[in-house]
This record gives structure tokens, C-alpha cells and sequence, in this order.
């Protein structure tokens, strides 16, 4: 994620807001500019950025911006759609008659917007299922039904069709859920990672050349998934799931490990990105300890930027989960990347480089 400031007074502003604290003009984020920027009204309920770039473009609001303040981005005004990108993806949203589900759904939205951002950014496709139903993409926000008997709603992926559980919105049952699994992290922004990798193999390496690279690295896919979940739940990770796997969930089954794996890669390109452009770096005082020389390269859409990638992922995770422990906090990166995960991670930096390639310049 990038670091933004207002157009108008330069003050630091964050991605998910929606007004300058310092000046108080209105922000969106732009998804055509890439940018969350301050925004003039230009009558006729559209509204203009100050931007050199954006001179001639007018925007409106998402309809969730105005009518639910559960959205902060904007929709140029030639695009009939009057949902963002992001919130035109969405199939059903919680009841909103029901106290506590319109503060659910703006963090699910949150997380969301944080993932399509990414998506776009690696030049990913993103298209929802109302633009093209057969290989679009779709959110449900669903809740567990009031009768007890009646089945729980699961999070999960199904053609395209992805599924999330209201109850994850709340921490403290989103923390029981994380103990009950014996997981070492679960967030919402972790789900929806997560759950978008089953959709990306569908659309990058299913029938394609990918294939057998896939198979060489994660296993076979063509293996009974339900038994396997089945077997997993039943007697749990092997004992040295460490060696070769990222978490313990990733041992069930080959998708499973290319989803773990997948919300992987978005979270180290989220927080490199994030750390170039806050311009850290870490000079270390002794030889041999982890350095970092923060590079636009580090983020890049390339084959060859993968190693500085991961040198520079191993020394962010040193220094955040020091910070942490100096809080009294958990490690914010509990995992540890052993050589196999290490070239699965780089599988897919592959995979997501070569479809930007075919892509052309942008």
C-alpha cells in the first residue's frame, strides 16, 4: 500500500479515508489514478481532483460512499456503473434492518478495497460476474441463521462465487475461531487473500502451462478434496509441516497450499510496497544481520525481482515482530519460510509476472 497526502494541504492521509482532518476537503481513492486524493465539487454532484493528470476528469461517489458511508472511492462520471470497482463485485450484503450488520459490512469493505487495490496493482484480472458471468468474480456477505440446527454459513470460494461469514467481522469471535483451529493467524484481510487464490488458479493455471509447474511444487490438484480435508481435520498437520509448508492448513490439500501460499505473496507485496514508499531501510550494526535498501524494483511485476523481494521480506519480518514484542504483542509475522515455501512464493510471483507480461506496457 502506498503512503498518500491531501492535493490540497500536503497532510498525510490514510487509504481508507474519506476527509482531510487538517483541511476538511472530501477524499476518495481514484482507482484510474491509483491514488486516494482530495476531491473539489464541480456541480452537478460530480467532483474533481486537483491532480495535473486527472484535468477533464469528473467523478461521482460510490453509491455505498453516499448512501451507507461503508465505501471511500469514486467512479468517473462516463462510467454508467454507479458502484466502484470494488463495490460492483458485490452479489449480497449483510441486512442491513439488523443493529451491528452495517458496522460489520464497512470492515468487510475495508478489507475488501485493500484487496482489490492489490489486485490491481499486479495487473490482475478483475471483472465481476455481472460483466462476465462465467469467469467474473462475486462477493456474498452472508450471517449463520438464527436457528441453531440449521447449518453455519462456511467462508469459501465456489466458481468465482466468494463467500464470508459476518461473524468474522467480530474480533472476539474471529480470535475464539483462530484458537479453536490452532492457527497462527486469522484476520479478514487474511480471508479474502486467502479465498481470491482458489479463484486465481482457476483463471492462471488450470488448463494452462502453468500446470505442471503447479503440480511439481504443490501436489496434485486431481486428489479427493473433501477427503482430504476430511484426513486433515481428523489427524492434522504432518510433524514437520514446517519443511515444506506455510501453515498447517496449507498440508490438506494442493489448492489449499496455493491459497495459503497466494495470501502470502499479497501480504509481502502489501507491506514492501508500504515500506518503499515510507523509505525505511535497516543499516544493521553487526555484520550479517538483516539489511534492507528499500527500491521501487522490490515491488515490481518481474521475474528477476523476486530475490531482492525476499531478502528484504526476511528483514521487515526481523524488525516488525521486534516492535511487537516491545510492545507486549504477538509476533506480527508468525510464520517461518523454509526453501520449499520460498520457491512456491516465488511460483507465484511467476505466475502473476508472466500474466502482466502478457498484458503489455501498461
Amino acid at each position: 500500500m502506498k503512503v498518500f497526502h491531501c492535493d490540497h494541504c500536503e497532510n498525510l492521509i490514510f487509504f481508507e479515508n474519506s476527509v482531510c482532518v487538517r483541511c476538511g476537503h472530501a477524499l476518495a481513492y481514484l482507482p484510474d489514478l491509483g491514488v486516494t486524493g482530495s476531491l473539489d465539487k464541480g456541480g452537478d454532484g460530480l467532483w474533481r481532483s486537483p491532480l495535473p493528470r486527472a484535468k477533464g476528469v469528473a467523478y461521482r461517489l460510490c453509491e455505498n460512499y453516499t448512501a451507507h458511508d461503508v465505501c471511500n472511492w469514486a467512479v468517473p462520471s462516463t462510467d454508467p456503473n454507479p458502484f466502484c470497482v470494488s463495490c460492483r463485485l458485490n452479489k449480497t450484503i449483510p441486512n442491513l434492518g439488523k443493529p451491528g450488520n452495517r458496522e460489520a459490512w464497512y470492515k468487510m469493505e475495508v478489507a475488501k478495497r485493500r484487496l482489490v487495490y492489490s489486485l490491481l496493482a499486479l495487473r490482475l484480472p478483475v471483472a465481476s460476474k455481472v460483466d462476465d458471468p462465467e469467469a467474473g468474480l462475486a462477493f456474498e456477505f452472508l450471517e449463520d441463521p438464527e436457528d441453531p440446527t440449521a447449518p453455519r454459513v462456511l467462508t469459501g470460494h465456489d466458481g468465482g462465487l466468494i463467500t464470508l461469514n459476518i461473524a468474522e467481522a467480530d474480533d472476539a469471535e474471529r480470535e475464539r475461531r483462530r484458537t479453536q483451529m490452532h492457527e497462527q493467524y486469522r484476520t479478514l484481510l487474511g480471508h479474502f487473500r486467502h479465498e481470491i487464490g482458489h479463484y486465481y488458479w482457476d483463471r492462471l493455471i488450470g488448463n494452462s502451462a502453468h500446470l505442471d509447474g503447479f503440480r511439481d511444487l504443490f501436489g496434485d490438484e486431481r486428489a479427493d478434496y473433501g477427503e482430504a480435508l476430511k484426513k486433515h481435520y481428523a489427524d492434522g498437520p504432518p510433524p514437520a509441516w514446517r519443511d515444506s509448508f506455510i501453515s498447517t492448513y496449507a498440508t490438506s490439500h494442493a489448492w489449499e497450499d496455493w491459497a495459503e501460499t497466494w495470501a502470502h505473496y499479497l501480504h509481502m507485496t502489501d507491506l514492501l510496497e508500504t515500506t518503499v514508499d515510507c523509505g525505511l531501510t535497516l543499516r544493521p550494526r553487526r555484520a550479517g544481520d538483516p539489511e534492507m535498501k528499500p527500491s521501487p524494483k522490490l515491488v515490481a511485476i518481474k521475474p528477476s525481482a523476486f530475490d531482492a523481494m525476499i531478502e528484504s521480506w526476511y528483514a521487515l519480518t526481523y524488525v516488525l515482530n521486534n516492535l511487537n514484542r516491545g510492545m507486549g504483542l504477538a509476533d506480527g509475522y508468525p510464520f517461518v519460510l523454509s526453501q520449499p515455501v520460498v520457491e512456491k512464493l516465488r511460483f507465484v510471483h511467476e505466475v502473476i509476472a508472466a500474466h502482466a507480461a502478457s498484458l503489455g506496457k501498461a
